[in-house]
């Protein structure tokens, strides 16, 4: 499997002695705006989903990997390089209400959320966020942040950054710039946090969540996760040196195959 050198292993990420049982599931829409059958596009002479299956599996306690999808295109794909793929329901109005339409047929203790245009999102990542649950049985969902060094992407909507408390549990997170500093230089390094999309969820804890109506944050800010910190629940966060490439758009896409085509290079 590729191993890219822009994600260093966290120091962090080891796995403790016991883990609970750990299922990731993968959701994978077929329709994109910017990408139409996105999971299926051609990364390295295969397709994107299976890049992402096989991180996935590679992270240590992970028992089992399953793709969510609504699309028979893409469950034929994953069955076809040996994955486990499951129907879903289409009119699913969040990522979240597809997981737990998953976590609903499954046992295990953690659920951990994959997402489908994720192709190079570390396994030691994956792994770790299942270790924080695992470590603090007060935790209910642990997700990830990297620091925020560009301005731009500091004022950009589309992403998302997340403030911690002391112990590195999340306080907010919101597409506006947080934490506001009003005597900052803009040439400062360290300009904040960026929230990472990968979640580790205790089952009781998803399910739970998939009951709550949306809330009046989730709703303003158009993010899911504020729903668990207005019901109450705490998230833990790890904090990794980087951002993995996701792939949201074509430039995306193209930058995600010159990394696969670089490391394949050096082999």
């Amino acid at each position: 499997m590729v191993t890219f050198a822009v994600h260093p292993v966290p120091a962090a990420a080891r796995a403790p002695a016991r883990f609970p049982t750990a299922t990731v599931v993968i959701p994978a829409r077929y329709g994109s705006t910017r990408l139409p059958g996105k999971p299926l596009l051609d990364i390295a002479g295969r397709p994107m989903i299976e890049h992402v299956h096989r991180r996935a599996s590679a992270a240590a306690g992970i028992r089992r990997v399953i793709v969510a999808t609504d699309d028979d295109r893409i469950a034929e794909t994953v069955s076809g390089f040996g994955g486990e793929a499951w129907l879903t329901r289409a009119d699913h109005p969040t990522g979240s209400d597809r997981l737990a339409e998953v976590a609903r047929r499954l046992n295990s203790e953690i659920i951990v959320n994959v997402q489908g245009d994720e192709p190079l999102m570390p396994a030691p990542v994956i792994q770790a966020v299942v270790a924080m649950l695992a470590r603090d049985p007060g935790l209910g969902i642990a997700t990830v942040r990297c620091p925020l060094t560009d301005p731009e992407m500091l004022a950009d909507p589309n992403v998302v950054k997340v403030v911690v408390d002391a112990r590195g549990d999340a306080l907010y997170f919101s597409r506006a710039p947080i934490p506001h500093a009003r005597d900052r230089a803009p040439e400062r390094v360290a300009l904040g946090d960026r929230h990472i999309g990968l979640y580790a969820y205790r089952r009781t804890c998803l399910l739970e969540l998939a009951a709550i109506p949306p809330t009046p944050l989730e709703r303003l800010e158009r993010l899911e996760q504020l729903r668990a910190l207005e019901s109450g629940y705490r998230i833990g966060t790890f904090a990794t040196d980087q951002a993995p490439v996701a792939v949201d758009t074509a430039a995306d896409l193209e930058r995600v195959r010159h990394l696969f085509a670089t490391e394949h290079a050096n082999d």
